[in-house]
């Protein structure tokens, strides 16, 4: 009897070579979003996949905007389907002087993968394609169907991506697991919520020789809103009983891992002034100011009651305006550890790495909160140099990349039950 485990394992490191010049050839795609163009990357994914005799459909959110669905198995009727889900798009890459290297390169230097999207995500994407391919020409059998669901946005807000298909029923599982960046030993079962809102001041034009006696700039106006917006850290969360536990693990994790100070993220409203756009002219009194608010919420907090806090806080100091929802907003979420899918995952760390592995809370947000929100439990895991993140001279480690795909790989054995 083959021990599939072992065959495959043993596969991913003969194979390392292609493994990494998949990942170093979606990085050489500049899928940035906005502008938002998936159409090459996707049919490089898709030959991929047909070389390894998988077929992929095809569903256009938009002309450029392509979601890909690739099975493997064959589920029967209320059988398994686990989902492999990453996203083709990435941050601009910005300011290129700022850039040690071609943010498009794909090239592989010192033991780190070059690139935007190295971490977030496509080195993860590829570790997803790597195995599913993988699976199918070894011939694993599976207890069940293995979906490679491949989206085209993410980075501003995924509306177009896994919600789209979700949505429209072009996809269902019965788990899933995302490549999004994460610690090597610990998956991220658990996001925050988020409330981004954006409000517009009106003021009085006039010449700026005679400001402030004349005119009344918006811009003025808007910075003191901003300041009061900074009152929303000291809303107190009502922490469910059920997660109380998991904040504190994570707050631990953060204190050993990065930066203490940063596990306050996780029981506080944060807020972020994004974007201002105001004035016409430098010598013109403003006569319009709008500001972008990127504000997550924790456990224990409605993300409507943000909202309707910060319409408080902004009244206060005299701004009425109406607050626009966009990009992301919903409530904080999370998968429990105790789920077959969370335990199977967490359990393929250990195996693969030889050290313990556990599960944390995220305080960014993702496409999990989707999968959640259709009762499909998910659980996040991928290779990454977190703090490259949307920065500059963005990365991320070979050996990550590696064991990655062996916990991919080993996750979709033990959850699909492979060769039963």
């Amino acid at each position: 009897m083959t021990d599939w485990k072992k065959l495959v394992l043993e596969e991913i490191d003969k194979r390392q070579d292609e493994l990494l010049e998949l990942c170093a050839r979606l990085i050489q795609f500049p899928s940035e979003n906005p502008p938002g163009d998936s159409r090459d990357i996707s049919q490089f994914i898709m030959n991929y996949l047909k070389e390894a005799g998988i077929e992929t459909a095809v569903y256009e959110a938009e002309p450029k905007m392509w979601n890909l669905v690739s099975d493997y198995g064959l589920p029967e009727a209320g059988g398994k389907r686990l989902i492999f889900c990453g996203h083709t798009d990435v941050v601009p890459a910005g300011d290129l002087s700022r850039w040690d290297f071609d943010p498009f390169c794909g090239e592989i230097r010192d033991g780190y993968l070059l690139g935007r999207g190295a971490s977030d995500m496509k080195a993860g994407l590829g570790g997803l394609i790597f195995t599913v391919a993988l699976l199918s020409k070894l011939g694993v059998p599976l207890d069940g169907c293995l979906s490679l669901l491949v989206v085209p946005d993410e980075e501003t807000g995924g509306h177009l991506g896994v919600p789209w298909m979700l949505e429209r029923k072009h996809i269902d599982g019965t788990a899933a697991v995302i490549a999004e960046p994460s610690g090597p030993q610990n998956p991220t079962i658990g996001q925050k919520g988020s409330c981004w809102f954006e409000f517009t001041v009106e003021g009085t034009p006039g010449h700026g020789s005679l400001q402030p006696i004349a005119g009344e700039s918006a811009i003025l106006k808007a910075a003191r809103g901003i300041e009061a917006l900074q009152r929303l850290w000291e809303i107190k969360p009502d922490i469910p009983e059920e997660v109380k536990e998991m904040i504190e693990i994570s707050k631990r994790y953060v204190a050993e891992e990065r930066t203490p100070e940063y596990g306050q993220a996780f029981d506080h409203v944060t807020v972020n002034i994004g974007t201002i756009q105001g004035g016409t002219k430098v010598n013109v009194v403003a006569d319009r100011c709008t500001v972008q608010v990127d504000s997550r919420v924790p456990f224990g907090v409605d993300y409507l009651d943000v909202l309707a806090r910060a319409k408080e806080l902004l009244a206060g100091v005299g701004i009425h305006s109406e607050l626009k929802q966009f990009g992301f907003f919903g409530n904080a979420n999370w998968t429990p550890p105790t789920t077959d899918i969370v335990h199977e995952l967490v359990e393929s760390i250990a195996e693969v790495s030889g050290k313990e592995a556990y599960g944390v809370l995220q305080w960014a947000t993702s496409d999990a909160r989707a999968f959640r929100k259709y009762d499909i439990p998910v659980l996040q895991y991928g290779p990454a140099e977190l703090p490259t993140i949307h920065n500059f001279n963005e990365k991320a480690p070979v050996w990550q990349i590696i064991q990655s795909a062996k916990v991919y790989a080993l996750t979709a054995l033990k959850y699909l039950d492979a060769g039963k």
